[in-house]
């Protein structure tokens, strides 16, 4: 690998180590461009990078060199996670691939000699992990709870399991059973799933002759006359405690539409007394819808 150099074997001091001087550690190799290694190459320099960072002083310069050669070298590895989750969502791989890389460096960190691992099989769930975090807290509409988001994702693989092997949608009561959950649980994570995905109310769903029909089209508008249904339920049973001419007159003059006049006519009696009588059955349901309230 031509990228690839030996410097001088340097001697390095244990942060937690005595006075005395270390004993000489073996070179490490000076990579160029460690974003280019390949793969393979990358994972027998990550085993010598490992073991300096671990005698390597926190903070010092040769520590920030050598951890920032392991994040760059092991780049790659993320690419490689990141590409199981193309094409979810509107985030673009650069973005995942992002994320991801606070999985690797969280691994690069927390990695630790003693564990008989390749540092490849200890940091892929890191990554995966940070990448899953990222999706299941900023890809829901709606935000729901992360144990109903959970629920979620179970929820389909054991639709997708039981609708396999019965070659039918499976009942609430088969979901419970096999996933452990109550029936209850079940629908819960049914009405979860609905905060995933979210759709404009200008989002195109089919076209008639007309032209073309949007989600709004079937979206209920503001009945201003429902404000007053309670005013009538409250003012039913005080036009029901009116004699009978009054209630009559109510009737005539807002039911029927009648003129003052014409109410007059009917009853035998002049347009004057009908608008006195009139003014104070008004008034009198009036003060009782404020009473009321």
């Amino acid at each position: 690998m031509t990228m690839v150099q030996v410097q001088e074997t340097s001697v390095v001091r244990s942060a937690d180590a005595p006075s005395r001087e270390a004993a000489p550690v073996a070179p490490l190799p000076q990579v160029a461009e460690p974003a280019k290694v390949a793969p393979k190459d990358a994972r027998e320099l990550t085993k010598l990078f490992l073991q300096r960072l671990a005698v390597l002083e926190e903070g010092t310069r040769e520590y920030q060199d050598a951890r920032n050669t392991l994040i760059e070298m092991n780049m790659s590895l993320v690419r490689y996670a990141a590409g199981r989750f193309r094409g979810r969502g509107a985030d673009t791989m650069e973005d995942i691939v992002q994320v991801g890389m606070i999985g690797l460096i969280k691994a690069i960190d927390r990695f630790e000699l003693t564990r008989e691992v390749e540092f490849t099989s200890f940091a892929i769930p890191y990554i995966v992990g940070e990448i899953k975090r990222f999706f299941r807290d900023t890809s829901w509409a709606v935000h729901v709870p992360r144990r109903l988001q959970e629920a979620r994702v179970e929820l389909a693989r054991a639709t997708e399991e039981l609708s396999s092997r019965l070659g039918r949608t499976p009942t609430v009561a088969e979901l419970s059973q096999l996933m452990n959950l109550s029936e209850e649980e079940v629908v819960e994570a049914r009405l979860a799933a609905n905060g995933y995905n979210s759709s404009s109310l200008d989002a195109a769903i089919g076209g008639d002759a007309d032209g073309e029909t949007v989600l709004a089209d079937f979206i209920g508008a503001d009945d201003a006359a429902i404000g007053l249904v309670e005013d009538f339920h409250a003012l039913a049973p005080m036009i029901a405690e009116l004699d009978e001419r009054d209630r009559l007159i109510i009737h005539m003059r807002f039911v029927e539409e009648r003129t003052q006049a014409q109410i007059g006519e009917h009853l035998g009696i002049s347009q004057m007394h009908v608008s006195r009588l009139l003014s104070r059955t008004l008034a009198r349901l009036r003060k009782g819808m404020l009473t009321t309230d």
